[in-house]
């Protein structure tokens, strides 16, 4: 078997920055792209803050003209899932489901994945005033009137965010006090333009190709109602996709990966770029740097133990 010099985990702007710079440095990079390849670029309509772009450009465009790009440099991909690894000892091993892939080093930026209300309406209108970040979207709604679901920090800076462009932003929480910290809650509870509505949670989202409501259900009187709104903000958290890493990577208490010194993880050889291990940024630029710096990390490695 061929031992590869570097296997990237995801095709997000993490992995595909990382395909790019790992192929102009030569190292021949294998990408496992997974079967949803792009990341959560794939779920975003348009892009308007990525640089380079005065125009905006849809997110799937924007994954498919780095994935092109790196495969302009000689990344290679491969359309499967990474279903195990291995990282007990050299080489260092990723299973897909038609193969075993080595490598003599692997760079993990399997991302994270936006927690859903698993509503059909939700599926069938996202990208379309459905979204899970406001900052990526929220210009989009100026003039509008908004929803958000959640009591967190993340739902909380959300609201606030979207009082820059929102009329109104009504927050849905299915408990009667938030989560927030104070200091977020304090912010979000004074401002003229957030609205609370609490004790329930949204059963639809109202609109044949556009949000144009949602309905939510009161869990102490059972009691339904409409909110007519053009946007909906799902801020219930993330999942790190760390699963196949349980017992291979150091992790945090939030399943989140450990970095060290740059991109490093507690395990020699392997490196860790995006939303995997940044649950506080969590943009496509931010990630993007994020591959860059992990390439050329493991490149300066493996020009070390050559």
């Amino acid at each position: 078997m061929t031992v590869r010099n570097v296997v990237i985990l995801g095709s997000g702007p993490a992995g595909l920055t990382a395909a790019i710079y790992a192929a102009r440095a030569d190292l021949q990079p294998l990408v496992i792209a997974g079967r949803q390849a792009g990341g959560q670029l794939m779920l975003t309509s348009e892009v308007e803050n990525f640089p380079g772009f005065p125009e905006g450009i849809m997110g799937p465009e924007l994954m498919d003209r780095m994935r092109r790009q790196a495969e302009r440099f000689g990344a290679e991909f491969v359309d499967e899932d990474a279903t195990a690894v291995d990282f007990r000892g050299a080489p260092l091993a990723v299973m897909t489901e038609g193969a075993r892939h080595e490598a003599r080093a692997v760079i993990v930026a399997t991302g994270a994945s936006a927690r859903w209300l698993g509503l059909p309406s939700e599926a069938r209108l996202m990208g379309r005033g459905v979204s899970s970040c406001a900052t990526c979207d929220g210009f989009f709604f100026r003039g509008k009137d908004v929803a958000v679901v959640g009591g967190g920090d993340t739902a909380m800076e959300e609201a606030l965010f979207l009082t820059k462009f929102a009329t109104s932003v009504t927050v849905i929480h299915r408990r009667h006090e938030l989560r927030a910290s104070k200091i977020m809650q304090d912010r979000a509870l004074q401002h003229p333009k957030i609205r609370f509505v609490w004790d329930s949670v949204v059963r639809d989202v109202l609109g044949a190709d556009h949000v144009e409501g949602v309905v939510t259900e009161n869990l102490k009187t059972k009691e339904r109602s409409e909110i007519p709104v053009q946007g909906l903000f799902v801020a219930i958290g993330y999942n790190p996709n760390t699963e196949i890493f349980r017992g291979q990577l150091e992790l945090d208490e939030r399943g989140y990966v450990k970095i060290y010194d740059g991109s490093r993880t507690n395990v020699e050889g392997v490196f860790v770029a995006g939303d995997v291990e940044d649950y506080h940024y969590r943009q496509a630029i931010t990630a993007a740097g994020a591959g860059c710096r992990a390439a050329m990390d493991a490149e300066v490695f493996l020009e070390g133990v050559a």
